[in-house]
């Protein structure tokens, strides 16, 4: 024993380094068994094996132990993966219901949410036909404002033109009368309509403007809503065995510039509004252009009326003015053929009576040749110088009414000229109110209103 101890000694001074055990490397050994073993393994002070006392062999009592480690960690390995494959299994059941849970709510939501597009954009579409075809009536009622438009210009060329060919009547004729007053109203009328029909004008224009641009609106939003729809009735259709399904992981994020529920319903909620809004608008304008209308042929059939009898009376005034003057005329035609005779009369009068004067005065001129005492104051002296003194005074007289007569005929004459003039007025102003002015009236329009239709 001492010499194998001895040999042993010189062995292991000869060799330093002992050899190792093997180790089983699939199976390394827990932590806590290999320190004891370590710890129990006699070591010299440099961990070397101590030379003389010992082999690099484990021992019996460690062998069992090695083992029972071995074992013990085989049997905590197989726990510990049946344990891992029972909650495995677990959790696949769990994953798979929670998925096709999970699967089923989306479907039933994106149903919801397709629900609530459908009921969205039919009212959507609603609200853009309805729109549409009120837009198409109020542009229906702005085309007629444009009609009656241009159906006042020829009433307003009508009044002008009456005014201006009454502006060429003569005076005394030329005076602001019924009918002149009249046609300044019908004139002034006619002007307020045209300014109501273009300010209305620009009002259904820009109504018509609004309803477009809240129609625009409307059908963005339809839009959006049928893309939408699409889109959530083929996320409806994926499931796990569809060939058109990929990875996106960059997607499980809200855009910041998303909506909410309450906001979206919201945006279609209020277009509607101002769609139903700008709807009512366009309905109590198109019933304002048909009162305007209205209104405005009733005002131009009454002032156009009023002028025509205003026309017809003036014409009566002037056909009885004219009836009289005429009437005038003939009187003053027959004075002046009475007193032209007259004259002429006075006239042979005042030659007879010159004449005889001549042969009263040759008689007084010859009897003054008469001899010494025959030249006597005798009875036909004074008979001859009596007739000349009365002829002398009948002539005067007859000179006088002679001068008197021809002014008359004077008078009468340029009363007659008067009279003519006047007559010749009265024609003129008959001939510009009765043919022109009312001969042009008639090419004034039937109705503004039924005008408006054409």
């Amino acid at each position: 024993r001492s010499g194998g101890s001895g040999s042993g000694g010189g062995s292991a001074m000869a060799q330093p380094d002992e050899p190792q055990p093997p180790i089983v490397p699939s199976c390394p050994l827990p932590g806590q068994i290999c320190d004891v073993v370590r710890s129990e393994r006699p070591r010299s002070c440099c961990g070397m094996a101590m030379a003389g006392f010992r082999t690099a062999k484990y021992q019996l009592p460690e062998w069992h132990r090695r083992n029972a480690g071995v074992y013990s960690q085989a049997l905590a390995a197989g726990e510990e993966a049946e344990r891992g494959r029972a909650e495995a299994k677990h959790l696949v059941k769990r994953a798979a219901a929670g998925a096709q849970r999970g699967q089923q709510v989306s479907k039933n939501t994106l149903s919801q949410r397709l629900q609530d597009l459908q009921f969205w954009r039919t009212e959507l579409q609603k609200e853009i036909m309805e729109l549409d075809a009120e837009t198409k009536l109020l542009a229906a009622q702005k085309l007629r404002l444009e009609r009656a438009l241009d159906a006042t210009e020829v009433p307003y060329a009508v009044v002008i033109d009456n005014l201006e060919c009454r502006d060429r009547r003569q005076p005394p004729d030329l005076v602001i009368d019924q009918v002149e007053r009249q046609l300044l109203k019908e004139a002034d009328l006619i002007r307020d309509i045209r300014d109501l029909l273009k300010r209305t004008i620009i009002q259904a224009t820009t109504q018509i403007r609004s309803n477009r641009i809240q129609k625009e609106n409307c059908e963005l939003d339809w839009s959006d809503k049928v893309e939408t729809y699409h889109i959530d009735d083929k996320c409806i259709s994926y499931c796990p065995d569809s060939t058109n399904v990929q990875s996106h992981p960059s997607s499980v994020k809200f855009e910041e510039n998303a909506s909410t529920p309450k906001s979206w319903a919201q945006f279609s909620h209020d277009n509607i509004s101002a769609a139903e809004q700008e709807k009512l608008a366009s309905v109590q304008l198109r019933s304002l252009i048909n009162s305007i209308i209205h209104d405005a042929s009733e005002d131009l059939r009454l002032q156009r009326a009023a002028v025509s009898e205003a026309f017809d009376a003036h014409c009566r005034e002037l056909a009885e003015a004219k009836a009289r003057l005429e009437q005038h005329l003939r009187q003053i035609l027959r004075d002046i053929g009475e007193e032209e005779a007259n004259i002429v009369k006075l006239k042979k009068a005042i030659r007879d009576k010159e004449a005889y004067l001549k042969v009263a005065q040759t008689r007084l001129y010859d009897r003054s040749f008469r001899p010494n005492i025959e030249l006597c104051r005798d009875e036909p002296q004074f008979r001859l110088v009596s007739e000349v003194e009365e002829l002398t005074v009948f002539l005067e007289a007859l000179k006088r009414k002679l001068m008197e007569s021809e002014q008359n005929l004077k008078n009468l004459e340029e009363t007659r000229m008067k009279l003519e003039k006047e007559i010749a007025v009265k024609a003129n102003s008959i001939f510009i109110d009765g043919q022109k002015c009312m001969g042009y009236r008639l090419r004034y329009p039937v109705d503004l209103e039924v005008a408006s239709y054409k």
